[in-house]
């Protein structure tokens, strides 16, 4: 079984910054909260210390989290790729069928998908439907309000990365 965690290069820096963060200030902040709370004594009341220590735990495990998301992440950079087909890392301008309405949406990693900012999972029923397909393609999605029939308007892939 591929454990490999797919993930735009964008992903990975924001992945990476974000541990980053955690790590070098959040963690640093963490151990001063803890410092300051042990300074008022009695730890067996003290709502300060035990809420320090918690989010200690937090942080804890977020770093662990972002650490094993590194460790499993496969960087897929299509920025330039020829956009006949719709691939990981392309944006697609898809027009629902009834109504006319367009949408954007880039197809991302499941750790960076983001539906109101118009990044979508790879694996979430829309992407899936359109994976492989071409501009012009007709593709019925089942999503939880019922089928819904889309045209894929425009494949593009960035040539630079951006966010």
């Amino acid at each position: 079984m591929d454990d490999r965690i797919p993930i735009t290069p964008q992903g990975y820096e924001a992945l990476k910054a974000e541990l980053q963060k955690l790590k070098s200030v959040d963690r640093l902040a963490n151990v001063k909260e803890i410092e300051t709370a042990l300074a008022h004594g009695d730890l067996s009341e003290n709502a300060e210390y035990h809420a320090a220590k918690e989010k200690q735990g937090l942080i804890a495990g977020k770093i662990a989290q972002l650490e094993h998301n590194l460790a499993l992440a496969q960087v897929i950079d299509n920025s330039g790729q020829e956009a006949d087909r719709v691939r990981f890392g392309a944006t697609v301008t898809l027009e629902d069928t009834d109504t006319g309405d367009q949408v954007t949406y880039t197809i991302v990693g499941e750790y960076e998908a983001d539906a109101k900012a118009g990044r979508i999972s790879v694996t979430s029923p829309v992407a899936r439907a359109i994976m492989n397909r071409a501009a012009g393609d007709a593709v019925t999605v089942r999503i939880p309000k019922g089928e819904r029939e889309f045209e894929i308007i425009d494949i593009e892939y960035l040539s630079s990365p951006s966010e």
